[in-house]
């Protein structure tokens, strides 16, 4: 079965979704401004993705601070550990390379950390937006730095409102 996708304006720029029956499996950043290009074989279908077209509405808008969403991203086992373990870092709260690594149990795995970090295929609802360098500076993103650091003062001028 095809996937569906659709296309969400948002304050970071177009995002292209896209999911099966299984969960969401993709969030793409626009490239140079514009929307990412869907598989030909993709169907268009905006109902599909309703449910997270309207929870990453609530993000944007600083209403929903945890996404309740089946998620199906593709990867390897490793790439499956660290995204899971990105979902544990709250809300507003960064984390460097290292101690994602410590947490999924293998400190000296930064580097494989920082790369599985930048193949998550879900960015925003699979949090890699919340791991920084160990100095504190923000290092590499796919959307670009300044989207990350859009994503984080965005949590941290909601969590200053709370």
């Amino acid at each position: 079965m095809p996937l569906a996708y659709t296309y969400l304006e948002s304050p970071i720029g177009t995002l292209r979704l896209a999911g099966d029956a299984d969960g969401l499996q993709q969030i793409l950043f626009p490239t140079n401004g514009s929307p990412a290009r869907p598989d030909p074989e993709w169907q268009e279908n905006p109902s599909a993705l309703a449910v997270v077209i309207g929870q990453l509405r609530r993000y944007f808008a600083g209403e929903l601070e945890a996404f309740d969403l089946s998620l199906a991203p593709k990867g390897t086992p490793f790439q499956q550990r660290v995204w899971s373990e990105l979902r544990n870092i709250p809300y507003g709260e960064t984390i460097s390379y290292g101690e994602l690594a410590r947490r999924i149990g293998n400190s000296n795995a930064s580097r494989a950390v920082g790369l599985a970090n930048g193949s998550n295929p879900i960015p925003i609802v699979i949090p890699c937006h919340r791991v920084i360098g160990s100095n504190g500076k923000l290092t590499g993103y796919g959307g670009g730095l300044p989207i990350k650091e859009k994503l984080l003062a965005l949590e941290k001028r909601q969590l200053r409102l709370l």
